[in-house]
């Protein structure tokens, strides 16, 4: 049998799968894309604020995102095990998840901004970065619960509902930054922190409209009516599964936000085209993590039908997927790059820089590209605590390290940071996709409860 007939019919369930889900995570960095692109039509030391606030935020917050991760799959392995009841507590208890994580990081994250003069930025964007970083912290219980309830759909295969959401709530952040950043319409000229308004609002709307969403359709109501006893087995679950995959995003984005503090220090002009470079990067990568979460939820289904084959199949299609995807984005960001950087910024010396960190963006896109969609498919398969540990070496043992000494002793200026990155991209992509394919082929269902 072919190679294309082998896999046609888990390349139709991946591509199924992640369409709606990659329009909802391109939608949320698009959220993200429009406040630099609005942000940055202000000055560089706006842009710089709201590129080191964001970075200090998600660092954070993506612990909670992370862990949420878990519901999907989990959901997945019990609907195809016919569990409704298991459905509804995993729902539940992702909403339980959801407000704990909240309490958690808005703790650090108030904390981190009533002193953020630890990271070493300039005077100006210190007072500018803090305003925005408390802004952005008030949304993170509706960010956290739109995405336990998104989860949970997902996870039955329900993608397309979030996706119409999100792209609602996009449209709505631009409008509003539209009329409280520059001042429109008669409203008063707020700048960078009415962009924290918009921000704010918006994930409001995503949590109110997901939730509702969830309670007013039938297709959820076999599983919210279930009961199920021993509830909170199901919030251990999400924890045991969910909180490495936490550390994982944790580790990876951290890496990110460590190399913009220490491109902080280089100067202002290298920190806004880091985060214009990252921005612009992060679109593509948003459109792995889509690929990265079908590929959780068809290995998470397999696994609940005891299926190896299927298990391995899915895997290698979400990988071949994304592989593919990557090799294009990468051509265009190659061809495309003058193009891209003209439509983000006005300042010569910005854009570039800007130019040169776009090539390296294109080099390590196959890299980075592997290694979520490897992260999502052992997700599947509930393995997340080695995966975690290779995170960490890749990122913290292999290439911040490097980056800083290229950086700093050979002073290769923030380009040198930006080779750490991908180094730390390959090796993380290489050992992942090893590890997926040993524990699939070894994987013990007598073991599984």
């Amino acid at each position: 049998m072919s190679f294309i007939k082998s896999y046609k019919p888990y390349f139709k369930t991946i591509v199924d799968l992640s369409g709606p889900i990659i329009i909802g995570q391109v939608g949320i960095v698009l959220m993200g894309i429009a406040d630099v692109v609005m942000i940055g039509k202000i000055d560089s030391t706006n842009l710089a604020a709201s590129g080191v606030a964001n970075s200090v935020y998600f660092l954070i917050t993506i612990l909670g995102i992370g862990t949420l991760t878990a519901i999907s799959p989990l959901v997945a392995k019990a609907h195809s095990e016919e569990k409704s009841e298991a459905c509804g507590a995993l729902f539940r208890k992702g909403m339980l998840a959801a407000v704990f994580l909240s309490i958690f990081i808005c703790t650090i994250t108030f904390f981190l901004a009533e002193n953020f003069h630890v990271f070493k930025q300039g005077e100006d964007i210190t007072v500018l970065a803090k305003k925005f970083l408390n802004l952005l912290n008030l949304s993170t219980l509706p960010l956290l619960l739109f995405f336990a309830a998104k989860q949970f759909s997902d996870g039955l295969s329900y993608t397309k509902p979030s996706a119409i959401i999100t792209i609602v709530a996009l449209l709505l952040n631009i409008f509003l930054n539209w009329l409280w950043i520059y001042g429109n319409w008669g409203f008063e000229m707020y700048g960078l922190v009415g962009a924290g308004y918009a921000t704010f609002t918006a994930r409001i709307f995503m949590a109110i409209a997901m939730i509702l969403y969830v309670f007013k359709k039938p297709q959820y109501k076999k599983y919210l009516h279930s009961k199920v006893t021993s509830a909170n087995k199901y919030l251990f679950d999400i924890f045991r599964v969910g909180f490495p995959s936490g550390l994982q995003y944790f580790f990876e984005i951290g890496a990110f936000a460590s190399a913009a503090i220490i491109i902080g220090w280089i100067g202002k002009n290298e920190l806004a085209a880091h985060h214009i470079a990252i921005s612009i990067a992060s679109i593509t990568y948003m459109i792995a993590t889509g690929i990265s979460a079908a590929g959780s939820i068809a290995v998470g289904d397999a696994l609940g039908r005891r299926n190896r084959h299927d298990i391995i199949f899915s895997g290698k299609a979400s990988l071949y997927l994304g592989t593919a995807f990557m090799f294009c984005s990468a051509l265009m960001l190659v061809i495309c790059n003058d193009f891209i950087v003209t439509n983000y910024v006005v300042d010569k010396q910005v854009a570039t820089i800007t130019t040169g960190l776009i090539y390296i963006a294109a080099m390590f896109q196959l890299s980075d590209g592997i290694q979520c969609v490897s992260l999502g498919v052992l997700r599947g398969i509930a393995d997340t605590k080695i995966p975690t540990l290779i995170t960490i070496v890749a990122y913290w043992g292999v290439g911040l390290p490097f980056g800083y000494y290229l950086t700093f002793k050979q002073n290769v200026g923030l380009y040198g940071i930006w080779y750490g990155l991908s180094l730390a991209l390959t090796f993380s992509a290489v050992m992942l996709s090893i590890r997926f394919l040993k524990e699939s082929k070894e994987l013990s269902f007598e073991k599984m409860q």
